[in-house]
């Protein structure tokens, strides 16, 4: 029997494969469309413009369509959609995919998160950080093989279209098992009748740690190999490193990050990991040499591992609205920053340097580490009344 909870994870880690390929391919695909790295920033903003959209009116629908039919379109849909970039004739068709795709990738963050907090509330477990570790899990690992796929010289069609048919297949077998059960409801936090998500007062500290954490993520993800080529010219394998060594780093302090934060708290977790990605910044900016540089990329990693799923919980347990509201409103903010990385830093770029990319980075870190200060605390699981636990499976 397969638990709930690794369903959830199957879909953090299809759709991480499915998008880190993508990132793996960028200096491919760029190549391909003979476009400048802020043409191919401008042309990116499609994903964060779409997502956007779905995060802002998308939580009612889900709450409709539930998980698990939710979960077989943004789950399966991007990696069919990834696969025709490689095949695409311009930057317009590709804005318009992407686009497509944000749609999708911003009702998934809505979706998945507010089911881990029901698995949460019914079993008085904690699942967050660990089903965001499978996503980096999923990222390390198509960074890994993408780097020794680029290397052999398979084409970046051939990559995506092997990606799109292993997601759907083992993918979708995963999610038609899945259940499409009520999110419970906590005292006080009203009914889904919020067509729209839009951050609260109260909910501002956390989309500002939020909006710190992916953008180091989406630096981290979206330009280390190309930042790798332009100012070391390593070769594809090499180059492929910056990503490897970002997200590995990321899935496993991710995957043990669950019981530093029973032990520590939120808030130290926090301050000490966004102080850890500080550094990893400024090393990639002002780094002499690509083992420095290299270094830099996972103190990044590991320092924005664990930030934004602790702001997803806080965000979940608030009472004031329904949790897809709150979760869908902090990620409005924070995800769609992940999308808007790639086209602010591609500028940055293209009219300062790349290294200025991720020296940009730090103001915005240590405003993340201000609002960790206050505005996280202990974890508090709520179990709703006349809900039985949940079974979790054989290994819990």
């Amino acid at each position: 029997m397969i638990a709930p909870q690794h369903r959830i994870y199957a879909c953090f880690f299809f759709f991480a494969v499915t998008t880190g390929a993508l990132m793996a391919r960028l200096p491919d695909i760029q190549t391909h469309l003979g476009v400048s790295e802020g043409q191919l920033g401008l042309t990116m903003i499609g994903m964060a413009i779409g997502s956007l959209i779905s995060l802002t009116i998308g939580a009612p629908i889900i709450d409709r369509l539930g998980f698990r039919t939710t979960a077989f379109f943004t789950t399966l849909g991007p990696a069919i959609l990834f696969a025709t970039i490689p095949w695409l004739p311009n930057a317009p068709a590709m804005f318009g995919v992407l686009f497509i795709v944000g749609l999708l990738s911003g009702a998934l963050e809505i979706n998945l998160n507010v089911e881990i907090d029901r698995l949460e509330t019914r079993t008085g477990k904690r699942f967050m950080n660990r089903a965001h570790g499978f996503w980096s899990v999923g990222f390390f690992i198509t960074a890994l093989f993408g780097a020794m796929i680029r290397q052999s010289g398979l084409s970046a069609g051939m990559h995506m279209g092997i990606v799109a048919i292993v997601v759907v297949g083992i993918g979708g077998y995963l999610i038609y098992g899945a259940s499409n059960e009520p999110r419970p409801v906590r005292t006080g936090q009203g009914t889904s009748e919020h067509r729209f998500a839009f951050p609260t007062i109260g909910l501002l500290p956390l989309c500002l740690i939020g909006f710190a954490a992916f953008l180091v993520e989406g630096a981290g993800i979206d330009w280390s190999a190309i930042y790798m080529r332009d100012v070391f010219a390593a070769e594809p394998f090499v180059g492929g490193m910056g990503l490897t060594l970002f997200a590995f780093f990321m899935a496993l302090m991710r995957l043990t990050a669950d019981p530093i934060v029973a032990r520590f708290g939120p808030r130290n977790v926090a301050m000490v990991m966004l102080t850890l990605a500080s550094f990893g910044a400024l090393l990639v900016g002002a780094a002499p040499g690509p083992e420095l540089a290299l270094l830099g990329f996972a103190l990044m990693g590991a320092g924005c591992s664990a930030v934004y799923p602790l702001a997803v919980s806080a965000a979940a347990q608030r009472t004031d609205r329904p949790a897809a509201v709150n979760v869908a409103a902090l990620g409005q903010v924070s995800f769609v920053v992940f999308f808007l990385a790639p086209p602010l830093l591609g500028f940055v770029a293209e009219f300062i340097n790349i290294r200025a990319s991720y020296l940009i980075c730090l103001p915005l870190l240590l405003a993340g580490l201000w609002a960790s200060s206050f505005a996280l605390g202990e974890r508090k699981i709520e179990a709703p009344v006349g809900l039985p636990p949940e079974p979790l499976g054989p290994n819990g």
